[in-house]
């Protein structure tokens, strides 16, 4: 059987590009192995019993551009954060509240003893700003050449300071107070294993992190992750694309054959065009050529919990702190040495972590009836190296880490599950590995790259004409952004046929 366009794999930007491509008029078939579509960008019901709508993998929404949702019409309601986030500083702590400048400010001075640091702030993300509105919309353009890029930003300290020169260079040299530099730090190394004062690595996680849609802003979707998936699927559907789960691929040839194999056995389709919203190291696999595995670096911790914890801080309420990011042990000197010791193959001490309540800004993920919030742990500085052999040890270390934080511990607040179980659960990167394929469990699939390259391409060529990537291991996107998927699209509906 032959289709325009054959895409391998469900997840939102396969669902995107089938999207796009089906509503252009093309017969399009995606195929995904699992049993569910959206990959990463999921709800689910973690813990037996429990009616909590948990987005067990990613969480927050910044990348997806609103020129995507509107032109899919997507049925998706995104929602602010009032607090960007909260830092524990012995009996006190660092809170950002977008709503209130004045307590910012006052909040800046009892942590760092002064106003230079809040006014370094204010200067560095005004900064910040300006690019990611220059930026932003050629994310979904063809790729420009780093000199243009450059012409575009118009604003050389920006250049120098964000793409040149590594982020923690930067940051130390623009801001004196350790907590207040960690803060900062943390856009620099979700899910990327970097030196942030040597490695320019982290700096192109930071640039993603704060560009996100022109503002940089990360946004809870309204009935979790899964409400994203389930708008780019209808969408999808409506527009006529088919999509086949529990159908793994096990050959892509580059004459735009690829083979699957479902319940009924082995079976091969054709596509004029085939879109690849896998890893590039299953797609090397699929191809016959020797897959390079990424490390990926991340230990995600899902809970639910009975009630808030108490913080050590009386003037902010845990409702306030928990709403943004609360971070944990992330101060410049904290980060530095986490780095280290992992680098050397041991289990942070102190490990840095941050946390999310996304039950605070959208309720609806409980149940009727459930008195509870949700609460999703990242751990920083946890590269595949450390796992399996100290996945207990890490997952202790961490929960000590934010007890530290605390005035009372975090397991006295989960809540029990109907069996009497805990509520809560782990991720490393070998789960990422087994449970949805991600090699490493490089949850972008690889190290990110800078949003330029040659000039005329979309970032999605491969070196087969028929075969192009629609996925995170693009040239641009990362996390749930959808422009891999648009990009892809673009390049077929806008390219020789």
């Amino acid at each position: 059987m032959s289709y325009d366009v054959v895409i391998a794999g469900a997840g939102h930007n396969g669902l995107v590009a089938a999207a796009y491509l089906a509503r252009a008029g093309r017969r399009v078939l995606v195929l995904e192995r699992q049993d569910h579509v959206g990959g990463l960008a999921i709800s689910t019901r973690a813990f037996p019993g429990v009616d909590a709508r948990l987005s067990r993998y990613s969480y927050l929404v910044s990348l997806l551009p609103t020129k995507v949702v509107k032109d899919l019409r997507l049925r998706l309601q995104l929602r602010g954060r009032r607090y960007a986030s909260y830092t524990p500083v012995g009996n006190g702590g660092l809170l950002v509240d977008n709503a209130d400048e004045e307590r910012t400010k006052a909040s800046f001075a009892k942590v760092t003893g002064g106003e230079s640091d809040y006014l370094a702030w204010r200067e560095f993300y005004g900064m910040t700003a300006r690019l990611a509105e220059r930026v932003a919309p050629t994310l979904l353009e063809p790729l420009r050449p780093a000199w243009e890029l450059r012409e575009l930003v118009e604003d050389e300290v920006a250049w120098r300071d964000l793409f040149e020169r590594p982020i923690g260079q930067t940051v130390d040299e623009r801001f004196a107070d350790d907590t207040v530099r960690g803060v900062v730090l943390t856009d620099a190394l979700i899910g990327t294993f970097a030196d942030p004062s040597e490695d320019l690595l982290a700096n192109r996680c930071f640039l993603y992190h704060v560009i996100g849609d022109g503002t940089g802003d990360w946004n809870v979707p309204v009935g979790g992750m899964g409400a994203v998936t389930q708008a780019l699927e209808s969408a999808a559907r409506e527009a006529g694309a088919e999509i086949r789960t529990g159908a793994e691929i096990v050959g892509i040839d580059p004459s735009g054959e690829v083979t699957f194999r479902d319940a009924g056995g082995e079976h091969a389709v054709n596509g004029l065009h085939v879109l690849v919203n896998l890893p590039p190291a299953v797609l090397d696999r699929l191809m016959g050529r020797e897959p390079a595995t990424p490390e990926g670096a991340q230990l995600k911790v899902n809970m639910v919990l009975s009630r808030l914890p108490r913080l050590k801080d009386t003037s902010v309420d845990p409702r306030e702190a928990f709403s943004g990011t609360f971070h944990i042990n992330e101060g410049r000197d904290q980060l530095a040495r986490a780095y280290e010791q992992a680098a050397g193959g041991e289990v942070p001490d102190v490990p840095p972590a941050e946390v999310y309540c996304h039950s605070l800004t959208d309720p609806s993920i409980l149940g009727p009836g459930l008195k509870a919030e949700t609460m999703t742990l990242f751990g920083l500085h946890m590269p595949a190296r450390l796992f399996p052999k100290y996945r207990d040890e890490a997952v202790a270390a961490t929960l000590r880490s934010i007890n530290s934080v605390l005035a009372e511990p975090l397991e006295d607040c989960l809540l029990l599950a109907p069996d009497g179980t805990p509520c809560i659960e782990a991720k490393t990167p070998f789960d990422l590995e087994r449970e949805a394929g991600l090699p490493g469990g490089h949850i972008f699939h690889q190290d990110l790259s800078w949003p330029y390259g040659e000039a005329g391409r979309w970032g999605v060529e491969t070196e087969h004409p028929r075969i192009l990537l629609c996925g995170a291991g693009a040239r641009r996107g990362g996390g749930v952004s959808g422009i891999p998927g648009h990009n892809a699209a673009m390049a077929l509906l806008t390219g020789p046929s």
